[in-house]
């Protein structure tokens, strides 16, 4: 057995294609609720990178940090194929104005980001302004992944506040993602805020994600599901190949289900689990 191989490697998992990945793209957060240092993310991608394809700046946490040590996260991630997201973070730019988003768009184009993520979970973003921010992400050569949300006013742990809910029409939901689409997006984000966040199971809106599934398929669409109970259903519902936003802190356990390495039951079910005493 050569060192390079698995471990245990006779024990038979569900196959990853190789990245790039067009199917069960798996982008995980990185530094916001917990900081995830340069460090952290190296060791991390060292020992995990193969199985996850994207990484994601959230709250504008790059803000936070000098250039260089942005850079040096962004071509860390590249080394290992992972692409690397701005995070929505484009809704607080655009609170100075339009020249501060083309200067936000052109540096992260200096710095190598791969993909652009146009949210107004809490900034209210007419809907023209957004499909023009994702035509103008598009024009600089990266990809945009506008976010699109039931609820209005969601994001950043709208919850912590005592947000009062106040939700979109299904009808707004699917204009919103046809007007990006036409635009030439090629992936969604579905907030899961109003959807599944927060939300006993009892009450998540299992109804919208399906509907815009029929609708749009699912390859269209990154669905976040940043809690173990979410992205367990979305692996059942839709199967290894559904798009997911994680925490980084699940990218093992997400793994273990996704590839019927542990705790789905039904890897056991209908099996003949013996061990005769005599062999």
């Amino acid at each position: 057995m050569s060192s390079q191989s698995k471990t245990f490697d006779f024990v038979k998992l569900n196959e990853l294609p190789e990245k790039p990945r067009k199917t069960g793209v798996i982008e995980f957060r990185g530094p916001y609720y917990t900081p995830v240092t340069y460090g952290y993310l190296r060791d991390l991608l060292d020992d995990w990178g193969e199985y996850v394809d994207g990484f994601k700046f959230a709250g504008g946490s790059m803000r936070l940090l000098d250039r260089e040590k942005t850079r040096k996260m962004i071509q860390l991630c590249h080394q290992q194929d992972v692409y690397v997201s701005t995070g929505g973070f484009i809704e607080r730019v655009i609170v100075q104005g339009p020249d501060a988003v083309d200067k936000y768009l052109e540096e992260c184009k200096s710095l190598e980001f791969d993909m652009v993520e146009v949210s107004s979970g809490l900034a209210p973003i007419n809907l023209r302004d957004k499909v023009a921010i994702v035509k103008q992400v598009q024009n600089l050569g990266m990809k945009a992944k506008p976010e699109v949300s039931m609820m209005i006013g969601a994001g950043a742990g709208t919850h912590i506040v005592g947000y009062k809910t106040k939700m979109r029409t299904f009808g707004d939901v699917v204009k919103e993602t046809t007007a990006h689409l036409d635009a030439g997006a090629k992936i969604l984000m579905l907030e899961s805020e109003g959807i599944t966040e927060d939300l006993p199971s009892s009450k998540w809106r299992k109804d919208v994600v399906k509907k815009l599934v029929d609708k749009f398929g699912y390859h269209t669409w990154m669905f976040e599901a940043s809690d173990p109970p979410v992205f367990k259903w979305y692996l059942k519902t839709f199967g290894k190949d559904v798009n997911l936003f994680i925490d980084h802190s699940q990218i093992v356990e997400f793994n273990a289900w996704r590839l019927g390495l542990w705790g789905d039951p039904n890897i056991w079910k209908g099996k003949n689990l013996s061990y005769p005493s005599t062999r």
